[in-house]
């Protein structure tokens, strides 16, 4: 009876649509006055155990180093050289629009900062040169969403800290998935403009161009490097992120300057001011649903009806694509993700592999209405109506489920960086 109440007042509150954070609040208070020790302080006590982790520095640090050079011209520079390399393939201009994408991801680890800082500066150039206007569109949105998958990934981050996974495996093994994207992304790209011309190499161009984004080109070698060669963790790779961005943007290209960071550090408080209330209630849920041992009543309760893990994976790719459909891939980490990685686990999925499906079923969610985040955000950044955006959108979304099809037939293209085996 217990039960069939918290889920009413769940449903309750969505229909409502209260706030993701009035119902964590919620359903941790009602655990607490009914199965637990009656006292709602409780609740602030386990907040505060929750988020006193030093992993959840690397979030805000991310955001600020991705808004730094969002202000400066790290993203310019890394398109004009990528730009001079892919100039002879056919449709070179879009090939480099995915590719900065995905050496942006390396560095930003969001899906907005990386489609607005690359498509702010592509979006124009590539109408200007002919391209049509949904592939533009839909081009720039799904190589917006390598962000969350190639490492370092700041849904990666909040997926190990609800999960308790290691972060440096996490970022391992969202290469393999990032590089396919990037790689299926790419080629369709030079299918669908097959028939434009070809333009020359020019040399020089690639000289000029390279000397001038070399800077930006070293920061996701530094970055990755020092957290896998072991010189320093996600979090102290989040400072120097910020650090290289902040000294290479003020003082090498001289872009940003020092009277600009106010606004750089009041926009990323503002996205931080919304995510971490957020998830410290969901982190002070999830030690609650330990302690009552919810998810090993949950893995019960499932494998008394589903005994193929088969089925299993693929009842939660259709979930997950549900939800990604209507929530953000942080909230739907936060709340699904304590619940469904021990089930995973008990039908033999490993806790990194399982992160990894799930971030790239989410991933998909950032192009799907009608919260798909990547659509709302370019509504307003490029100046298109919804309904067009989803059109635009809909042939890159079955080709990253081409590319989630393949992870799942083949585990390895994710957890060969990790294990070294195939």
């Amino acid at each position: 009876m217990n039960s069939l109440l918290l889920v009413g007042l769940i449903v309750l509150l969505l229909v409502l649509r209260q706030p993701l954070i009035v119902v964590l609040l919620a359903v941790a208070a009602y655990i607490h006055m009914v199965w637990g020790r009656g006292q709602l302080d409780f609740i602030v006590e386990d907040m505060w155990v929750g988020i006193d982790k030093e992993l959840i520095l690397s979030i805000p640090l991310f955001i600020l180093c991705g808004n730094v050079m969002t202000r400066g011209s790290i993203a310019q520079r890394l398109v004009d050289m990528l730009q001079a390399i892919t100039r002879p393939l056919p449709g070179g201009l879009a090939v480099a629009c995915v590719l900065s994408c995905a050496v942006f991801a390396a560095i930003s680890g969001s899906s907005i900062v990386t489609m607005l800082a690359v498509g702010s500066v592509l979006y124009p150039a590539m109408i200007r040169a002919g391209y049509d206007n949904k592939f533009t569109l839909g081009a720039i949105m799904s190589g917006g969403t390598l962000g969350i998958i190639i490492p370092p990934s700041i849904p990666m981050i909040i997926y190990g800290l609800v999960t308790e996974t290691s972060i440096v495996d996490l970022f391992l093994a969202g290469f393999g998935p990032g590089i396919l994207l990037t790689v299926l992304l790419s080629a369709y790209a030079v299918w669908m403009n097959r028939h434009r011309p070809r333009e020359m190499l020019n040399i020089e161009e690639c000289k000029t161009t390279f000397g001038r984004g070399i800077w930006a080109a070293l920061m996701p070698v530094i970055l990755l490097g020092g957290i896998y060669s072991g010189w320093f963790t996600a979090t102290e790779a989040a400072a120097v992120a910020l650090a290289y961005a902040m000294v290479i943007e003020i003082f090498v290209h001289k872009e940003l300057k020092l009277r600009d960071f106010y606004a750089v550090v009041l926009d990323a408080s503002k996205l931080g001011g919304s995510l971490f209330p957020v998830l410290a209630v969901a982190l002070s849920l999830n030690i609650i649903m330990i302690e009552h041992r919810v998810p090993q009543g949950m893995v019960a309760l499932m494998q008394g009806y589903i005994d193929s893990p088969l089925v299993f994976i693929l009842l939660i790719n259709v979930l997950l694509l549900i939800v990604g459909c209507l929530m953000t891939t942080g909230e739907a980490i936060l709340v699904l993700g304590p619940l469904l990685a021990p089930v995973a686990a008990a039908y033999g999925f490993d806790k990194v592999l399982f992160g990894v499906i799930m971030i790239l079923n989410l991933e998909i969610g950032y192009l799907t209405p009608p919260v798909g985040l990547n659509l709302i955000v370019a509504m307003s950044a490029f100046k298109q109506k919804f309904g067009v955006l989803c059109r635009a959108a809909l042939p890159f979304i079955l080709l990253m489920m081409v590319g989630l099809g393949l992870v799942l037939w083949q585990p390895w293209i994710a957890m060969y960086f990790v294990t070294g085996k195939f």
